[in-house]
């Protein structure tokens, strides 16, 4: 009997855990275990079948495939097109079911009701339904809800039988087919293929789906905002009519500071992270001994695991003072109690293992041989770093600082503790400064509705820090590429 690999084990079992979780979170506790206890069922069904027909084939055959495959063909047929049917179910349910509540309300109720009051209607009947009710509901309401419970419950009931009767009959039809000729490992094989080509268009449809809806509001936006005023204006004030004599904008969407902001600070983490990371790298890779690695990197890698709350709080209470301290008291400049250089300092050091980590692994994947060849014709360890080991690690290191930016540009929490949430255009750092994802979030927070251009305003924002992100990727990628290319 051939015994199973420990690590396969491991990794079945962490595959099926986390596969019952998402069941679980997706589509409920009772479906969930109907699903796993059927696919188990037909596991065992399966890798019976296989064995008593190899125990009644003549002697000397065996098996096209492992048995394993043959209990996991089973066991694929009978839980995948339930767990798809049941998918499509539960997106389903729903619309269906307010179809027909729509439908049951009297003329007079949904007559006369906006597509929008409609949505608060069943809203209302929903949370009725669920027993929150914070008013006295209207009686053909309460005659709703108690129709929507009944008609989830029936579902719910409906869904059940049918998920089990779609399992027992993939179990039946694949459990069929098992024979000594048949080529379980290609069924199962097939299956996992189309698994992961599912996966793989889900991942890049879900790209364009965000990119497609990131897009439309900025365009709904650009329409009340002209893209002129956005790129090129200077005052960032977005509001929202409150007047009929106001314009539609009512506000200033001057763009400019907030994007300067971004840069300034992104730009100062940067810097910071690089001239701390790289250095750090270069002594780990080639210079610090054993027992120096294993405590120092471990060290640094830890900062990139403290929450940036953590860092927004050190950033106000230990960095902030101390430019104001030596700037404003020492030196005599002029400082604000929320500045850019507080920001990006503090910024710098929660992205400095982004850059020490992979700088250290690229230089320390540069190959032996060009180490000791450098070494042989005379040159030192220092010039033998500086002229040979960083040029050939370069993609590795830009590579880890092109992954800091993003992770700088996309910091929200340490900007608004530490620089603020005015947008104002400036090149101090002492000065208080926003960035486009502060804004974001600022403007979203309170409004439901993405029908005013301050609400919508936040979609250009991401647009173009979207465009922007994009276009320091595909420069970046060129460069390394075309240094590669003189390299090699």
């Amino acid at each position: 009997m051939t015994r199973i690999p420990t690590t396969r084990i491991i990794v079945t079992a962490l595959l099926l855990t986390i596969g019952i979780f998402i069941a679980w979170s997706l589509l409920g506790p009772w479906p969930t275990v109907i699903l796993t206890l059927l696919s188990g069922l037909g596991w065992l069904i399966g890798l019976t079948r296989i064995r008593g027909a190899a125990q009644h084939a003549s002697t000397g055959a065996r098996p096209h495939s492992l048995m394993g495959y043959y209990a996991t063909y089973v066991a694929l047929w009978t839980g995948l097109p339930s767990f798809l049917f049941l998918l499509a179910w539960v997106f389903l349910q729903g619309p269906v079911i307010e179809q027909l509540l729509i439908a049951s309300l009297p003329a007079a109720s949904a007559g006369d009701l906006t597509p929008s009051q409609i949505s608060l209607l069943i809203s209302e009947i929903r949370n009725v339904a669920a027993g929150r009710i914070f008013s006295e509901p209207e009686p053909y309401v309460l005659e709703a809800a108690e129709r929507y419970g009944r008609w989830v419950a029936i579902s719910g009931q409906m869904k059940l039988a049918a998920i089990a009767a779609v399992a027992l009959l993939g179990l039946s039809l694949s459990a069929s087919r098992i024979t000594m000729a048949f080529r379980a490992r290609q069924g199962v094989e097939r299956i996992v293929n189309v698994l992961l080509l599912v996966s793989s268009t889900l991942a890049i449809l879900t790209t364009i789906g965000i990119v497609a809806s990131l897009a439309f509001e900025a365009f709904r936006f650009f329409e009340r905002v002209p893209v002129t005023e956005f790129l090129f204006g200077l005052s960032w004030e977005p509001q929202i009519a409150i007047r009929e004599d106001q314009v539609a904008s009512a506000g200033a969407f001057g763009a400019v500071p907030v994007f300067a902001g971004t840069i300034l600070i992104s730009g100062i983490a940067i810097l910071f992270a690089t001239l701390i990371g790289l250095p750090s790298a270069i002594y780990l890779s080639e210079f610090a001994g054993e027992r120096q690695r294993n405590i120092i990197k471990p060290i640094l890698e830890v900062l990139s695991g403290v929450p940036t709350i953590v860092y927004g709080f050190f950033a106000v209470l230990v960095i902030s003072p101390a430019i104001r301290t030596f700037f404003g008291g020492t030196l005599g400049l002029e400082t604000s109690p929320q500045s850019a250089l507080a920001a990006g300092l503090v910024m710098g050091v929660m992205i400095v293992p982004f850059v020490s980590s992979l700088s250290d692994d690229a230089i320390s994947a540069v190959p032996q041989a060009m180490r000791d060849g450098s070494i042989a014709l005379g040159a030192t360890r220092a010039e033998t770093m500086l002229q040979v080991l960083l040029p050939a690690a370069l993609p590795g290191i830009v590579g880890g600082m092109l992954l800091a930016v993003s992770r700088a540009i996309g910091e929200t929490m340490i900007v608004v503790m530490a620089a603020g949430i005015i947008a104002s255009l400036t090149i101090n750092p002492l000065d208080s400064v926003t960035t486009v994802t502060v804004q974001i979030v600022t403007l979203l927070i309170g409004d439901t509705e993405f029908d005013n251009p301050k609400t919508l305003s936040a979609f250009g924002l991401g647009l173009f820090l979207f465009i922007f992100t994009l276009g320091l990727n595909v420069i970046a990628l060129q460069i390394v590429q075309r240094y590669r290319e003189q390299y090699e």
